[in-house]
Protein backbone atom coordinates (compact mmCIF):
# COMPACT_ATOMS: atom_id res chain seq x y z
CA UNK A 1 0.00 0.00 0.00
CA UNK A 2 1.30 3.28 -0.81
CA UNK A 3 2.10 6.22 1.67
CA UNK A 4 -0.02 8.46 -0.32
CA UNK A 5 -1.82 7.29 -3.49
CA UNK A 6 -3.39 10.19 -5.55
CA UNK A 7 -6.29 9.21 -8.55
CA UNK A 8 -7.33 11.16 -11.15
CA UNK A 9 -7.21 14.20 -8.93
CA UNK A 10 -9.59 17.15 -10.15
CA UNK A 11 -9.52 20.56 -8.69
CA UNK A 12 -9.01 24.03 -9.17
CA UNK A 13 -10.28 27.83 -7.95
CA UNK A 14 -13.36 29.71 -8.60
CA UNK A 15 -15.13 26.91 -10.59
CA UNK A 16 -11.83 26.11 -12.98
CA UNK A 17 -10.35 22.94 -12.92
CA UNK A 18 -6.50 23.41 -13.11
CA UNK A 19 -6.21 19.67 -12.07
CA UNK A 20 -7.49 17.46 -14.77
CA UNK A 21 -7.02 13.69 -13.39
CA UNK A 22 -3.73 13.55 -12.35
CA UNK A 23 -2.45 10.37 -10.79
CA UNK A 24 0.69 10.50 -8.34
CA UNK A 25 1.62 7.76 -5.52
CA UNK A 26 4.50 7.17 -3.39
CA UNK A 27 5.96 4.80 -1.04
CA UNK A 28 6.58 5.58 2.80
CA UNK A 29 10.41 4.95 2.03
CA UNK A 30 10.25 7.52 -0.80
CA UNK A 31 10.89 11.14 -2.27
CA UNK A 32 9.00 11.97 -5.20
CA UNK A 33 9.40 14.93 -7.14
CA UNK A 34 6.85 17.41 -9.09
CA UNK A 35 8.28 19.00 -12.14
CA UNK A 36 6.63 20.81 -15.50
CA UNK A 37 6.06 24.44 -16.78
CA UNK A 38 4.37 27.10 -15.07
CA UNK A 39 0.89 26.74 -14.88
CA UNK A 40 0.80 23.07 -15.27
CA UNK A 41 -0.37 22.19 -11.54
CA UNK A 42 2.10 21.37 -9.40
CA UNK A 43 1.49 23.64 -6.64
CA UNK A 44 -2.27 23.07 -7.01
CA UNK A 45 -1.47 19.34 -6.63
CA UNK A 46 0.09 19.96 -3.73
CA UNK A 47 -2.46 22.67 -1.99
CA UNK A 48 -5.20 19.73 -3.02
CA UNK A 49 -3.61 17.22 -1.16
CA UNK A 50 -2.81 19.01 2.22
CA UNK A 51 -6.59 19.99 1.92
CA UNK A 52 -6.26 23.48 0.61
CA UNK A 53 -8.30 23.64 -2.07
CA UNK A 54 -11.97 21.59 -3.09
CA UNK A 55 -11.06 17.98 -5.03
CA UNK A 56 -13.65 18.21 -7.14
CA UNK A 57 -13.12 14.72 -8.82
CA UNK A 58 -10.99 11.44 -8.42
CA UNK A 59 -9.62 10.30 -4.77
CA UNK A 60 -6.46 10.85 -2.46
CA UNK A 61 -5.90 7.90 -0.12
CA UNK A 62 -3.09 8.59 3.16
CA UNK A 63 -1.46 5.06 4.21
CA UNK A 64 -4.87 3.52 2.98
CA UNK A 65 -7.46 6.38 3.84
CA UNK A 66 -9.67 8.76 2.39
CA UNK A 67 -7.96 12.64 2.38
CA UNK A 68 -9.57 14.15 -0.08
CA UNK A 69 -10.91 17.21 1.81
CA UNK A 70 -9.49 17.25 4.76
CA UNK A 71 -8.90 20.25 6.80
CA UNK A 72 -5.13 20.74 6.76
CA UNK A 73 -5.09 20.33 11.08
CA UNK A 74 -6.73 17.04 10.37
CA UNK A 75 -4.00 15.80 7.98
CA UNK A 76 -1.11 16.97 10.29
CA UNK A 77 -3.14 14.96 12.65
CA UNK A 78 -2.65 11.63 10.40
CA UNK A 79 0.84 12.28 9.94
CA UNK A 80 1.06 15.08 7.40
CA UNK A 81 3.55 18.01 7.28
CA UNK A 82 3.60 20.63 4.74
CA UNK A 83 5.90 23.66 3.64
CA UNK A 84 4.36 26.62 1.48
CA UNK A 85 6.41 28.43 -0.93
CA UNK A 86 6.26 31.94 1.13
CA UNK A 87 5.61 33.31 4.09
CA UNK A 88 6.76 30.55 5.68
CA UNK A 89 7.96 31.79 9.20
CA UNK A 90 7.06 33.67 11.57
CA UNK A 91 9.93 36.84 11.56
CA UNK A 92 9.31 38.64 14.57
CA UNK A 93 9.61 34.72 16.60
CA UNK A 94 12.81 33.54 17.04
CA UNK A 95 13.73 30.55 15.30
CA UNK A 96 13.24 28.33 18.71
CA UNK A 97 9.83 29.95 19.24
CA UNK A 98 8.87 28.72 15.45
CA UNK A 99 9.71 25.51 15.83
CA UNK A 100 7.77 25.22 18.65
CA UNK A 101 4.64 26.45 16.94
CA UNK A 102 4.95 23.16 14.87
CA UNK A 103 4.59 21.07 18.07
CA UNK A 104 1.40 22.27 18.85
CA UNK A 105 -0.45 18.74 18.52
CA UNK A 106 2.14 16.80 20.21
CA UNK A 107 3.34 19.46 22.70
CA UNK A 108 4.69 16.64 25.10
CA UNK A 109 7.62 15.68 22.42
CA UNK A 110 8.40 19.36 21.74
CA UNK A 111 12.09 19.15 23.43
CA UNK A 112 12.67 15.45 21.88
CA UNK A 113 11.89 17.17 18.24
CA UNK A 114 13.76 20.20 18.61
CA UNK A 115 17.17 18.09 19.50
CA UNK A 116 16.27 15.94 16.20
CA UNK A 117 15.68 19.18 14.15
CA UNK A 118 19.12 20.62 15.35
CA UNK A 119 20.87 17.66 14.25
CA UNK A 120 19.13 17.95 10.64
CA UNK A 121 20.19 21.74 10.79
CA UNK A 122 23.08 22.22 12.86
CA UNK A 123 22.83 26.29 11.81
CA UNK A 124 19.30 26.66 13.06
CA UNK A 125 21.01 25.42 16.97
CA UNK A 126 23.13 28.69 16.62
CA UNK A 127 20.78 31.26 15.80
CA UNK A 128 18.08 29.68 17.88
CA UNK A 129 17.49 32.56 19.82
CA UNK A 130 17.46 34.70 16.81
CA UNK A 131 14.45 36.02 15.46
CA UNK A 132 14.00 34.19 11.47
CA UNK A 133 13.02 37.30 10.20
CA UNK A 134 16.42 38.50 10.59
CA UNK A 135 18.10 35.10 8.70
CA UNK A 136 19.10 33.86 5.15
CA UNK A 137 17.04 32.77 2.92
CA UNK A 138 18.11 29.24 2.76
CA UNK A 139 17.98 29.55 6.86
CA UNK A 140 14.57 30.26 6.56
CA UNK A 141 13.72 27.68 4.48
CA UNK A 142 15.51 25.47 7.26
CA UNK A 143 13.20 26.80 9.60
CA UNK A 144 9.89 26.25 7.66
CA UNK A 145 11.11 22.28 6.86
CA UNK A 146 11.84 22.47 10.82
CA UNK A 147 8.84 23.34 11.85
CA UNK A 148 6.84 20.81 9.73
CA UNK A 149 8.87 17.99 11.00
CA UNK A 150 8.31 18.68 14.80
CA UNK A 151 4.35 17.19 14.00
CA UNK A 152 6.48 14.06 13.31
CA UNK A 153 5.28 13.62 9.72
CA UNK A 154 5.06 10.34 7.71
CA UNK A 155 4.92 12.66 5.01
CA UNK A 156 6.25 16.21 3.72
CA UNK A 157 4.75 18.13 1.57
CA UNK A 158 7.56 20.88 0.43
CA UNK A 159 6.73 23.32 -2.75
CA UNK A 160 9.29 24.76 -4.13
CA UNK A 161 12.23 24.75 -0.97
CA UNK A 162 15.07 25.86 -2.94
CA UNK A 163 12.72 28.77 -4.75
CA UNK A 164 14.89 31.72 -5.19
CA UNK A 165 18.46 30.18 -3.05
CA UNK A 166 21.94 30.21 -3.92
CA UNK A 167 23.47 27.31 -5.56
CA UNK A 168 25.11 26.13 -2.01
CA UNK A 169 22.12 26.73 -0.33
CA UNK A 170 19.91 24.35 -2.95
CA UNK A 171 22.30 21.61 -3.01
CA UNK A 172 22.41 22.33 1.23
CA UNK A 173 18.54 22.02 1.07
CA UNK A 174 18.78 18.94 -1.33
CA UNK A 175 21.19 17.05 1.28
CA UNK A 176 18.74 17.48 4.27
CA UNK A 177 16.18 15.92 1.82
CA UNK A 178 17.59 12.59 1.54
CA UNK A 179 18.52 12.47 5.18
CA UNK A 180 14.73 13.18 6.57
CA UNK A 181 13.93 10.84 4.11
CA UNK A 182 16.44 8.37 4.97
CA UNK A 183 15.23 8.58 8.55
CA UNK A 184 11.74 7.23 7.57
CA UNK A 185 9.47 10.36 6.20
CA UNK A 186 8.18 10.01 2.81
CA UNK A 187 8.63 13.70 1.01
CA UNK A 188 6.74 14.96 -2.41
CA UNK A 189 8.10 17.60 -3.31
CA UNK A 190 7.45 20.49 -5.91
CA UNK A 191 10.76 21.84 -7.68
CA UNK A 192 11.75 24.37 -10.22
CA UNK A 193 14.94 23.11 -10.37
CA UNK A 194 14.27 20.08 -11.86
CA UNK A 195 17.17 18.47 -12.97
CA UNK A 196 18.72 18.74 -9.34
CA UNK A 197 15.72 17.51 -7.90
CA UNK A 198 14.88 14.62 -10.33
CA UNK A 199 18.90 13.51 -9.70
CA UNK A 200 17.69 12.63 -5.54
CA UNK A 201 14.02 11.75 -6.70
CA UNK A 202 12.59 7.54 -6.35
CA UNK A 203 9.33 8.75 -8.66
CA UNK A 204 9.23 11.55 -10.51
CA UNK A 205 6.00 13.54 -12.40
CA UNK A 206 6.07 15.27 -15.49
CA UNK A 207 2.71 17.36 -15.22
CA UNK A 208 1.24 19.30 -17.86
CA UNK A 209 -2.07 21.49 -18.14
CA UNK A 210 -2.98 19.63 -15.08
CA UNK A 211 -2.15 16.03 -16.12
CA UNK A 212 0.35 13.78 -16.19
CA UNK A 213 2.84 13.97 -19.36
CA UNK A 214 5.49 11.19 -17.88
CA UNK A 215 5.97 9.35 -14.92
CA UNK A 216 8.85 7.22 -13.80
CA UNK A 217 11.57 6.88 -11.74
CA UNK A 218 13.92 10.34 -11.44
CA UNK A 219 16.51 8.89 -13.66
CA UNK A 220 14.42 7.47 -16.25
CA UNK A 221 12.79 11.06 -16.53
CA UNK A 222 16.24 12.49 -16.84
CA UNK A 223 17.33 9.72 -19.65
CA UNK A 224 14.60 10.53 -21.74
CA UNK A 225 15.22 12.37 -24.82
CA UNK A 226 11.62 13.59 -24.54
CA UNK A 227 11.54 14.98 -21.15
CA UNK A 228 14.62 16.46 -21.70
CA UNK A 229 13.60 18.66 -24.76
CA UNK A 230 10.71 19.54 -23.59
CA UNK A 231 11.04 20.30 -19.96
CA UNK A 232 14.26 20.58 -19.00
CA UNK A 233 16.08 22.23 -21.55
CA UNK A 234 17.40 19.91 -23.94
Amino acid sequence: MPLLDARAVQGGYGGMNILNGVDMAIEADEIGVIVGPNGAGKSTMLKAIFGLLNVTGGDIFLHGKPIQNLAPNRLVELGMGFVPQEHNVFPSLTVKENLEMGAFLKPSSSRRMLARIYEFFPPLYEKRHQPAGELSGGQRQMVAMGRALMAEPKLLLLDEPTAGLSPKYMNEIFDRVKEINGAGVGVLMVEQNARQALAIADRGFVLAAGQNRFTDTGQALLADPDVARSFLGG
